[in-house]
């Protein structure tokens, strides 16, 4: 696959490229453009991981739409 302009390869599990493939077609973009954008925010991050951070970050933000709690509501 292309990321920003340049080859390269990911290595996720199944589910996370399954909500990849669906965040992507929510927001009109292709996979690569997804990949892309995640790819600009990762600071230090290997893309692989930024990619599950997305994911879960994504999920988390519709749950909380929901009203449910987030993980940072059990911190002490």
């Amino acid at each position: 696959m292309t990321v920003a302009g340049h080859p390269t390869s990911l290595s996720l599990e199944a589910e996370f490229w399954f909500y990849l493939r669906e965040i992507a077609a929510e927001r009109s973009q292709t996979l690569n453009e997804l990949l892309t954008e995640i790819d600009a925010r990762r600071d230090r991050r290997g893309l692989s991981s930024a990619a599950r951070v997305f994911v879960l970050d994504y999920l988390g933000e519709y749950v909380n739409r929901l009203g449910s709690p987030s993980p940072d509501d059990g911190k002490t």
